[in-house]
């Protein structure tokens, strides 16, 4: 507990603080009002660089990345999105990212979920990428899946590659959400891996060539 001296100098820089004469006897502070928490957002008009939106889109699109489908187990069924922003993070501990719009209607299902399966596109699956790319229809009709051995979340069939793996983190970034993931488990498909991956580049599908 705290003793007589200090809380008389407690007391002392109180009435110091607040202009009263040492002598006064303290009066209670005035109540506080608790601060409005503030909206999110992405950025302020005034912080906006002067870029024309379609310019930024072209110049970025000459960067070339491959393509995978995110997926997540959830009721009344699984859900799943084409994402092309996905990067490896961190080997130690094991870490992977990807991007995800705001505005996404599939993302908070992910959220719910907790976990999901990177599948990583091979370069004869550009139309399975364009199922996943279209909102609110039936992305899994006909698509063949099993659950990933970790988190349950829908691997898909004759993918070269996928990465099991439970959410670890959400950062804002802008009109994005960037979801760090970390890996459970991993796995490859040696046949499918020999067609090779799946590209995108300049708003087109592509391949490497041989």
């Amino acid at each position: 507990m705290m003793g007589h001296a200090g809380m008389a100098a407690t007391a002392i820089r109180y009435l110091r603080s607040v202009g009263a004469p040492t002598a006064a006897a303290p009066t209670p502070p005035p109540a506080r009002t608790p601060a409005a928490r503030p909206s999110l957002r992405t950025v302020r008009d005034d912080e906006r660089a002067p870029l024309d939106t379609a310019e930024f889109r072209s110049v970025l699109g000459h960067f070339a990345s491959g393509v995978t489908i995110i997926t997540a187990p959830g009721e009344p069924g699984p859900a799943g999105f084409a994402c092309q922003s996905f990067a490896s993070l961190s080997l130690d501990p094991p870490l992977v990212a990807f991007m995800a719009g705001r505005t996404s209607t599939t993302w908070p299902r992910l959220a719910r979920a907790g976990v999901f399966c990177v599948n990583v596109l091979g370069a004869e699956q550009g139309g399975l990428c364009r199922a996943f790319a279209v909102s609110g229809a039936d992305k899994f009709a006909g698509v063949h899946h099993t659950p990933a051995p970790v988190t349950g979340s829908p691997r898909l069939a004759d993918v070269p590659a996928w990465i099991d793996c439970t959410i670890h983190a959400v950062h804002t970034g802008g009109d994005h959400l960037i979801v760090v993931g970390r890996v459970e488990a991993l796995g490859t498909d040696p046949t499918a891996a020999q067609q090779g991956p799946l590209l995108f580049h300049r708003g087109t599908f592509g391949r490497l060539a041989p």
